[in-house]
């Protein structure tokens, strides 16, 4: 990453750390959770009005939001999906997960676009679904420690089609309609990953390339959750030393991803 943009990505990166903190560490209440996530948006109000808050991560990211002129909007919807992550627990259907994706993922793929001034719209479409698709990556991968946290992204309407409950989750039990519930799950989330690829090519060479590595090893970790039936229980699915390669002849072979 070139070394004028070094300082806005650290910036983003520890507001975006902080503020989640605020929603998922520490032993605080719900309502003091809340509290200080209204006031990491009070901040940003005041970023957007051209003070400089004192106190850090603001300074540097209010720095970083005129240099560059950043839009705060996706800060937002940052502190939005946080705020959501204290009270909601449980999604009705797939679009209220995709719109939890919205504000938790997407605003970081749109705001590094930003700092590149890649803004088509095609070109945000495709971020929005790679961030989204890694999102839901990790929902699968982590469904048992979510579960621990009494979340389940698993969008209940999924959950009743395949004809699966919460227990199964809470007894790690991956039956038959476990399994195909999973590799549906799978399924579209890969889609998602491989429609954002066309960004790839819209971006300077070293950051294409790097995007290409994410997007394949987004896909690998689908592939480890397809290899083991989608008994996430037994073993999180994380990549090892022989997956590395692969993702690495996909980074630089998209196109023959298939071969190997």
């Amino acid at each position: 990453m070139p070394a004028r943009l070094r300082p806005a990505v650290i910036a983003i990166y520890r507001f975006a750390r902080a503020a989640d903190d605020l929603a998922d560490e520490g032993d605080a209440a719900a309502g003091e959770r809340i509290a200080a996530l209204d006031a990491f948006d009070a901040e940003l109000d005041r970023i957007e009005r051209g003070e400089t808050p004192p106190s850090a991560p603001f300074p540097a990211l209010a720095a970083a939001v005129r240099e560059h002129s950043l839009p705060l909007a996706p800060f937002h919807d940052l502190v939005s999906a946080f705020r959501q992550d204290v009270t909601v627990t449980r999604y009705a259907n797939f679009d209220g997960v995709l719109d939890y994706c919205r504000r938790s993922a997407n605003p970081v793929g749109r705001l590094l676009l930003a700092l590149y001034g890649v803004q088509a719209p095609a070109d945000l479409a495709a971020s929005d679904a790679i961030c989204t698709g890694l999102q839901l990556t990790n929902f699968w991968q982590d469904i048992a420690i979510d579960w621990q946290k009494d979340r389940v992204y698993l969008p209940q309407d999924d959950l009743r089609r395949f004809g699966v409950d919460e227990m199964q989750i809470a007894q790690a039990r991956a039956d038959d309609a476990w399994r195909e519930l999973l590799a549906f799950e799978v399924a579209r989330t890969r889609g998602m990953l491989q429609a954002g690829r066309p960004l790839v090519r819209a971006l300077p060479w070293r950051l294409g390339l790097e995007l290409s590595a994410v997007i394949s090893g987004g896909l690998r970790i689908l592939d480890r959750i397809d290899a083991v039936g989608g008994d996430i229980f037994e073993r999180r699915p994380m990549l090892a030393t022989g997956d590395w390669i692969v993702v690495a002849w996909r980074t630089f072979f998209p196109a023959r991803a298939s071969a190997i």
